[in-house]
């Protein structure tokens, strides 16, 4: 199970590739990978987070985890910061906390103490969790808000938005995928796979969690632009940032590998991810368009006034 936090990244403007580097270099002596098609997307190290607390449960149960947190933060496009924490849960090897050191040979992995029924502790943690039990919100917001401080950064963003979160858990079975809208910033993801769990579990919630911060975002800024409330060229001036900073960001499942494309085309059929993006584009270039028109018509008029 996993948290995955989106944000925009705190800077004017798009920042290039050797900025995010240097931004994501948040451990000494660990190379940043980088990939640059279809888009620059940067990663940082894997970093190690111990842990030995009470794991969340739906029925209250006070089940005791030990072991590791493996987090990671990543920028999308210069543009999009996320802060992602996963650990995989198994039942312990003996019946008592271990020497760290066994924790360690284990990255992300926390083992559970006690008796512990997988379905309990996966609905325990779709909720907030209480005090005092694991919060891997709080380790990915952590991670992020790093990053976000980095002194490379302005911290003049163009608009305003809040972040998202994005709690997923993944289960063996027949393959599905099920996207719940908890708030306004919560959401939850349950992924079942056939096989092992791998890494790429983790790399789809995280494309699923920037590409529902991009349909998000734009839907706020949208409201903001007031459409037919306002003057046209007001709410088209409100729109440019959506054309300057996110419209050229949508590209779902360009990082994920053949296994785990699947499940971003079933959230493509239901509930649609990428017809309501492109409804929301739309909506974004018709305004721009019409409110050019508009203006050059308004200049064309005042140059025949003039002759």
């Amino acid at each position: 199970m996993g948290e995955v936090h989106t944000g925009l990244l705190q800077n004017s403007g798009e920042i290039e590739e050797s900025a995010c580097r240097q931004v994501l270099a948040l451990t000494a002596g660990e190379t940043v990978r980088v990939s640059r098609r279809p888009i620059v997307h940067a990663v940082s190290p894997d970093r190690l987070t111990g842990v030995d607390c009470r794991l969340p449960s739906a029925t209250q149960s006070r089940v005791r985890g030990v072991g590791t947190v493996l987090s990671r933060c990543a920028i999308t496009g210069g543009r999009v910061a996320q802060g992602s924490s996963y650990v995989r849960l198994t039942r312990a090897e003996a019946d008592r906390r271990l020497p760290w050191s066994h924790y360690l040979a284990r990255p992300g992995v926390v083992e559970v103490l006690g008796k512990a029924k997988a379905r309990d502790l996966a609905d325990g943690f779709a909720d907030d969790p209480p005090p005092g039990c694991l919060d891997l919100g709080a380790i990915s917001g952590r991670f992020l808000d790093l990053a976000q401080s980095s002194p490379l950064l302005d911290r003049r963003a163009p608009f305003k938005v809040p972040r998202t979160r994005l709690r997923w858990v993944a289960e063996s079975g027949e393959p599905a995928i099920r996207f719940v809208l908890r708030s306004d910033r919560t959401r939850s993801v349950l992924v079942v796979h056939d096989g092992a769990f791998t890494p790429a579990v983790a790399d789809l919630c995280e494309d699923l969690a920037l590409h529902d911060w991009l349909l998000t975002t734009l839907l706020v800024l949208l409201e903001r632009a007031r459409i037919g409330a306002v003057p046209g060229p007001e709410a088209a001036a409100r729109l440019a940032p959506a054309v300057d900073h996110l419209l050229h960001l949508w590209m779902p499942a360009a990082r994920l590998g053949d296994a785990m494309a699947p499940y971003w085309e079933s959230l493509d059929r239901r509930p649609g991810f990428s017809r309501q993006w492109q409804s929301l584009v739309d909506r974004v270039r018709d305004q721009v368009t019409v409110n050019t028109l508009a203006l050059l018509s308004v200049t064309a008029e005042a140059g025949r006034r003039r002759r």
